[in-house]
């Protein structure tokens, strides 16, 4: 069957949709709006003004760990699927990278109640009911903040563990669990510190980080060091809650970009970034700490990974009589396969 020749062509887009999209987002950009927000993280408190202020770098610790968390999707049938996930763990001594640790892979199988309850119990977690929904974000997540306690627990002291992303496990870990590692870490002398990427704080709608990197390089010029209080987390009597501040900083002068940094309340915010600075100031990785991105890479679940844990499951299904058609039926990407270049 012939197509309709419309359907070959370029769709265009609609103008009004797109002109008023524009105009908010350059209202958004350019604005002077005040109101301050992180929608990941609603616990916050911030600060009346946000102003930089210049960082010193300080000396380097000897020791400094940094834990990142990889995923990917093996097998797809919409009503189930195979997840894999690993938590990678570096670490540096004295200026030398003395352990590069991948993780071990590990499957998840996601899908109905069965599924979800045997999920749960894989993870181990107490205080966590067989309600509880299971996603790739909880399955990472409480791996990774094992690798993190690990760390903490194998540092020396006066160390520093880096965690990619926000102080804070996913919702569905009981807040005691983090309460508890940071304070272990203070009782041993060790700094936990979180290094976000892409930060979702926002002023008045807009990237905040972006606003604070403008309004650094006005005051104190294009190649400068420093840090600016953002948020802390709000008074809490529970014991079971950690306590949080949340700055940004700019931590080599040569970094394009500066960085949402969480660190527990308790902490010297300008001593700890001062330290952090000294360990971000690789080359091909400027203002960010070179332990996180070797974690980082280590931690990825590309491709490759994906297949050949394909071609082990597919193997393990045709070794428990699972038919090749019943296989390719299940997991067989339609969309996939129906596009048309």
């Amino acid at each position: 069957m012939t197509s309709p020749a419309s359907t070959l062509e370029t769709p265009s887009l609609e103008a009004a949709s797109l002109e008023t999209a524009a105009e908010r987002l350059a209202s958004l950009l350019t604005g002077t709006g005040t109101g301050l927000s992180d929608p990941t993280l609603s616990s916050l408190a911030f600060e009346d003004q946000i102003v930089p202020r210049a960082l010193a770098r300080l000396d380097p610790p000897a020791d400094v760990w940094a834990v990142d968390g990889g995923q990917g999707t093996v097998a797809d049938a919409r009503s189930v699927a195979l997840l894999i996930t690993r938590a990678a763990r570096v670490r540096v001594r004295a200026g030398s990278c003395v352990l590069e640790e991948e993780g071990d892979l590990r499957a998840h199988l996601l899908g109905g109640a069965e599924e979800r309850v045997a999920a749960l119990v894989g993870l181990g977690l107490e205080g966590v009911g067989p309600d509880t929904s299971v996603d790739v974000n909880l399955l990472r997540d409480r791996w990774e903040w094992d690798a993190v306690e690990r760390s903490v627990e194998q540092a020396d002291p006066g160390a520093v563990v880096l965690v990619d992303g926000d102080l804070q496990p996913d919702w569905r870990i009981p807040s005691a669990f983090l309460a508890s590692l940071l304070a272990r870490a203070r009782q041993r002398g060790v700094l936990v510190a979180g290094v976000t990427k892409h930060s979702s704080l926002s002023r008045g709608g807009a990237p905040l980080v972006g606003q604070l990197e403008m309004e650094a390089a006005d005051t104190f010029g294009p190649r400068a060091r420093w840090w600016a209080p953002v948020a802390r987390s709000r008074a809490t009597e529970r014991p079971d809650v950690a306590g949080l501040q949340v700055v940004v900083a700019r931590l080599d002068p040569d970094a394009r970009f500066a960085f949402r940094i969480d660190l527990p309340a308790d902490a010297d915010a300008e001593e700890a970034l001062g330290r952090v600075a000294a360990i971000s100031d690789d080359a091909a990785f400027p203002g960010y700490p070179y332990a996180l991105s070797v974690a980082d890479r280590l931690a990825a679940c590309p491709r490759w990974v994906r297949q050949e844990t394909w071609l082990q499951l597919d193997d393990l299904l045709q070794q428990a009589g699972v038919a090749p058609e019943v296989r390719e039926r299940a997991f067989a990407d339609r969309h996939s396969l129906m596009e048309r270049s």
